[in-house]
């Protein structure tokens, strides 16, 4: 695992790294201003700077995810909407690893398909 360089990112970080299945290929890289997750070459998630989670997610499932607190649709850069499929979540309602759980099973299950 590569050191990240802000507390609440790496913290983040660790635990994404804790709840993933074990035995599987896992690397972090740059991306999109944080420290994206690769599981097996594709992006899973990615752990921003001020510990929010950018989340790669089936498209068919965008509208119903974007209804969970803390969630809205991710953007690159300034007013940068990007498209269905990438959502961000606030850090406030990642506290607990069983929330921070259900969005890395939400990006496991399109990952996997």
């Amino acid at each position: 695992m590569a050191a990240a360089s802000h507390p609440a990112q790496e913290a983040l970080l660790a635990r994404i790294h804790s709840l993933l299945p074990p035995g599987r290929a896992v690397r972090e890289v740059a991306m999109f201003g944080g420290r994206a997750v690769m599981l097996e070459d594709a992006m899973l998630v990615s752990a921003g700077r001020d510990g929010s989670l950018l989340v790669r997610v089936a498209p068919e499932r965008h509208a119903e995810l974007l209804t969970r607190d803390g969630a809205g649709q991710a953007e690159m850069g300034t007013e940068r909407t990007m498209g269905e499929g990438w959502i961000e979540v606030e850090p406030r309602v990642l506290v607990e690893d069983i929330d921070l759980g259900r969005w890395l099973q939400d990006a496991l299950e399109f990952h996997d398909r």
